[in-house]
């Protein structure tokens, strides 16, 4: 079977401004190291659609999606946030991001490819039912998830997030939602400082002090994620593949390596395997230094590919 690599020309366009670190460099660079690691010749390459206000209004209320395409702009760049801004092709990199997640999920549901992973930007992870925050507009995987439940009719999904920060939005928009299980590695203290409180059983947040670095990580994923995911058997898997937790990322600090990017996957796809015939999407969060990013995210990819 066959990984899907699923992106968009319009997700390079949207920018944020000079030294702004979402920038459209990060998916050249993991188009970069895919080319020279020879990964990119084994996946089969798809552009995303663009997800409809429909669709991405299971996730935000469609007044939300209304207030984003109002404030797009038709030149310059406007803030939505401090850290969040939108330029004239904001609005359909981020139709597309969220499209992406949806086409993936189709795709393994047909069975057309065993496992996707969506370069696309802007991430989604941080942006709560109503709220756009850190360099997030739509939820991508939020909107995969509520895709999956309502066209495929699944009952379980598991979503995965291994960004440096917590996936507040995700959780957001799901605590306490039963078809979905949330787990997630993120350091804290950190942006947006949350993820410590216990929010409901299907949340399986673990918080990793700064300096963690592989040893912590992996404990903390089987000893807190595996046992949880092996008895919710999920029937689909989600990715919020992040890959600012690298320790030459010096937007945090943590210090995973390259190859704790390929590990955890494996632990995950093994779950996969297993319970959701290895029906896995990935969906590109966070990760700005250039090399780590296209490095961990080739890692990733080798795993899903069944190249490692």
């Amino acid at each position: 079977m066959t990984t899907a690599f699923i992106t968009h020309a319009d997700c390079m366009k949207h920018d944020m401004g000079a030294h702004h670190p979402e920038c459209p460099a990060r998916l050249a660079a993991i188009e970069d190291q895919m080319i020279s690691s020879g990964v990119g010749q084994y996946l089969a390459r798809y552009d995303a659609p663009a997800a409809t206000d429909e669709e991405i209004a299971r996730v935000h209320p469609i007044e939300y999606v209304r207030a984003i395409r109002e404030a797009a702009p038709a030149s310059g760049t406007v803030h939505l946030d401090p850290d969040t801004a939108m330029n004239p092709y904001s609005l359909t990199a981020a139709l597309h991001a969220a499209g992406a997640g949806i086409l993936a999920t189709d795709l393994v549901f047909k069975g057309e490819v065993e496992n996707a992973f969506c370069s696309v930007r802007p991430p989604g992870h941080h942006a709560t039912r109503s709220r756009p925050m850190g360099f997030c507009i739509f939820n991508n995987v939020a909107i995969a998830a509520r895709h999956a439940i309502a066209e495929h009719g699944v009952e379980r999904v598991a979503i995965i997030d291994f960004d440096v920060h917590h996936g507040n939005g995700t959780e957001d928009i799901f605590t306490g939602d039963p078809h979905v299980l949330m787990a997630s590695t993120f350091q804290h203290p950190f942006y947006p400082y949350s993820g410590t409180e216990p929010a409901a059983d299907n949340m399986v947040n673990v918080p990793l002090a700064a300096g963690a670095g592989s040893k912590a990580f992996r404990e903390a994923v089987s000893k807190f994620w595996l046992p949880v995911l092996e008895e919710f058997a999920p029937q689909f898997v989600i990715f919020s593949a992040g890959f600012d937790a690298h320790a030459e990322d010096d937007m945090a600090m943590l210090a995973f390596q390259d190859a704790d990017y390929g590990w955890v996957t494996e632990r995950v796809k093994e779950i996969a395997d297993r319970h959701a015939g290895g029906r896995i999407v990935s969906m590109l969060e966070g990760g700005y230094d250039l090399s780590a990013l296209g490095r961990s995210a080739v890692q990733h990819l080798r795993v899903l590919a069944g190249l490692n």
